[in-house]
């Protein structure tokens, strides 16, 4: 894809992140941030116990560190699952230690399909993939939210493919 990093008329390119399920809990001292403090430029969360004491406290499963053979299937599988949903990929990584709690995106889609709803599938069908060959249930591999960044660049869109294919854990094709 390097070689053919041009924004598409009618297409709009994404770079979607997501994280692992407990991973990221509010309150940790590790930066996160909710629904209130999800701004532009706005500070992370600060360290509160009680309030990830809490959330631990409300977790149905355990938290998800993605192994490495997990990270090598959802890098085999996602340019699989942009097929299957119309979507031109781009780039995936799913980083290795210490930073295996999330997974980087990089495709194209219908100018008209939202990256949250892109996200929301990826998720659905990577949790299916990958409760067929490690069960854990259909809630609990991947944190509720995540970053879905419309790419509105040619420079970021090689700054961004750049930066996923750093943190892989295949080789890039």
């Amino acid at each position: 894809m390097s070689e053919s990093l041009v924004l598409i008329p009618g297409r709009t390119y994404w770079h979607i992140t997501f994280g692992t399920y407990g991973s990221r809990l509010h309150g940790a001292d590790e930066p996160t941030v909710d629904r209130q403090h999800n701004q532009l430029h706005a500070p992370f969360l600060p360290a509160d116990a009680q309030r990830h004491e809490k959330a631990a406290r409300m977790m149905k499963a355990d938290t998800v560190w993605l192994t490495q053979p997990q990270r090598a299937v959802i890098e085999a599988l996602v340019p699989k699952i942009c097929e299957r949903g119309g979507w031109g990929y781009g780039m995936v990584a799913a980083p290795g230690e210490p930073d295996n709690d999330h997974v980087h995106v990089l495709l194209h889609a219908d100018s008209t399909v939202h990256g949250k709803r892109i996200r929301m599938w990826l998720k659905r069908w990577l949790t299916e993939e990958l409760n067929s060959r490690w069960p854990r249930g259909k809630d609990v591999w991947w944190a509720e939210a995540g970053s879905t960044l419309a790419v509105k660049d040619e420079r970021y869109l090689r700054n961004v493919y750049e930066y996923i294919k750093r943190q892989r854990t295949l080789p890039a094709e």
